[in-house]
């Protein structure tokens, strides 16, 4: 995890959500070098949830950071 974090110049608690929704689990994994297994492993220790959305034609979605 270190040796990503080093990678990114960045925590991963910021970086994976954003990489994830950018180019997925299997992208992500392996612009880090590691497995799917390993990354899903991250997430699950560092509490980041992964949820999947439908929306219709016209809908929108959006996510807010609750501070507390």
């Amino acid at each position: 995890m270190l040796v990503a974090e080093r990678k990114l110049r960045r925590p991963l608690e910021r970086a994976l959500p954003e990489m994830v929704n950018e180019v997925g689990l299997t992208g992500a994994a392996k612009k880090l070098g590691v497995s799917k297994a390993t990354l899903s492993y991250w997430l699950l220790k560092l509490g980041i949830e992964i949820r999947r959305v439908a929306l219709a034609p016209g809908e929108e979605i959006e996510i807010r950071r609750i501070s507390g």
